[in-house]
């Protein structure tokens, strides 16, 4: 199995690369940063030729041409894509401007867009091709003071799973989506001992998510087990958007 998964340099990417890794699969890992990837890749361990690193960034379709490019190349061909680079600056709804909100649009809707158009042939070429995109129960599922932007980015992902499920059916490429909840990353252990406490106070297993249980699905959705599962969304939050009322976690 030939893997990209792109912003794979950190969190829930990296996460992802090392589960594929652990299935024996080849793994392209992109990101905006040469330094943060090469770090990634070293923080990945010794997997021989099977990682590798490409610098793009997915808000331009002309980068993410050239990434599709260098994965196929490198591996030999492309099985299976993760789009699971994004941002999530947080910013008032009175403070949101033009630039904003086209950035974050930018990269977390039309660099899934652009990644997906860009890998299509690929994936199409491979017979079994897979798109797995990492949404976020913020938005489709959930809201967020400050990241009302993020959260409409991560709805409209949703949008686009489902009818690019319906065009990508007759190239044998299936394409579903992952809502991850609160997962313990680096952004969120900036946070604070007494911040973590409370959004694990939230979920009913009583633990954040980690990156290994998102790639858990992921790895589920490329293997030929969900060869007939196409358009959906998985949340995976450990029950924290189950209860009616907060007494009830």
């Amino acid at each position: 199995m030939r893997v990209l998964v792109t912003g794979g340099s950190r969190g829930i990417g990296l996460g992802i690369a090392e589960g594929f890794l652990r299935a024996g699969a080849a793994v392209a890992i992109s990101g905006r940063s040469a330094a943060a990837l090469a770090g990634a890749a070293r923080g990945l361990g010794d997997h021989g030729d099977r990682v590798h690193t490409i610098v793009a960034d997915v808000a331009s379709p002309e980068s993410c041409a050239q990434m599709a490019a260098e994965a196929q190349e490198r591996m030999g061909g492309l099985d299976v894509l993760c789009a699971n680079a994004g941002i999530y600056p947080e910013r008032g709804l009175d403070d949101l401007g033009a630039a904003d909100v086209a950035e974050i649009m930018g990269t977390n809707v039309a660099g899934t867009i652009f990644s997906v158009q860009a890998c299509r042939a690929a994936l199409r070429s491979s017979g079994r091709g897979r798109v797995v995109v990492i949404s976020s129960i913020t938005g489709p599922v959930t809201g967020y003071p400050g990241l009302s932007h993020y959260g409409a980015s991560k709805a409209a992902q949703l949008g686009f799973v489902r009818s690019a499920a319906l065009e990508l059916a007759g190239d044998d490429i299936t394409i579903n989506a992952i809502l991850p909840g609160s997962i313990l990353t680096e952004g969120l252990t900036g946070l604070g001992d007494d911040a973590i406490a409370k959004m694990r106070a939230c979920i009913p297993q009583r633990r954040l998510g980690a990156p290994a249980d998102i790639a858990a699905a992921a790895v589920f959705f490329a293997s030929e087990g969900a060869g007939f599962i196409t358009g959906q969304t998985l949340v995976i939050d450990g029950g924290q958007t189950l209860p009616e009322f907060p007494e009830g976690v």
